[in-house]
């Protein structure tokens, strides 16, 4: 099956494109603020979050423990695998009486570049009223599966939509 590659959208002034970033993935602390709102609720606020970086990826944003609300995250039975980071848990996220399954991932055992991934938690965008980089509402990316958050100092393509899933 021949794999057809996208052209890369170019990059407007300040943006970064995603087809610049890195393959194999990387990940790297960002002084960046990510916030998730839900419900008026605050699920996430932190400034210590850990990004990772693959080409054709928006970023995903992993966050420490003490910046997630108490008692709002439980695991769940799934899990998936990735080639760089290992094996990954999945968590249900309980707020307001309504639970969210399935929504945010974690790599207890992490390979050795992705240490500082340990005990941070990943959120899927889509499932709450917003998700924030900085004060930028950012965009899910597209597909059930990958967890990026697109924000307007990125170009893409991005990965996700129907047809990329050799990228």
């Amino acid at each position: 099956m021949a794999v057809i590659r996208p052209t890369p959208d170019a990059p407007l002034p300040g943006q970064e494109s995603v087809w610049a970033y890195p393959r194999p993935a990387i990940a790297c602390p960002t002084p960046r603020r990510i916030r998730i709102v839900h419900r008026g609720i605050v699920l996430v606020d932190t400034r210590a979050a850990v990004r990772t970086l693959e080409t054709s990826h928006p970023p995903s944003y992993y966050i420490p423990p003490a910046d997630i609300l108490a008692d709002a995250v439980r695991p769940s039975r799934r899990g998936s695998f990735c080639e760089w980071k290992g094996q990954a848990v999945y968590h249900d996220v309980t707020m307001d009486g309504e639970v969210f399954h399935d929504v945010a991932w974690s790599y207890p055992a992490p390979t050795a570049p992705f240490a500082m991934l340990r005990d941070h938690l990943a959120f899927y965008a889509a499932p709450f009223d917003a998700c924030f980089v900085d004060d930028e509402r950012v965009v899910p990316q597209a597909g059930d599966f990958y967890g990026g958050w697109i924000t307007s100092d990125l170009a893409g393509p991005f990965k996700g939509v129907p047809g990329s899933r050799f990228w």
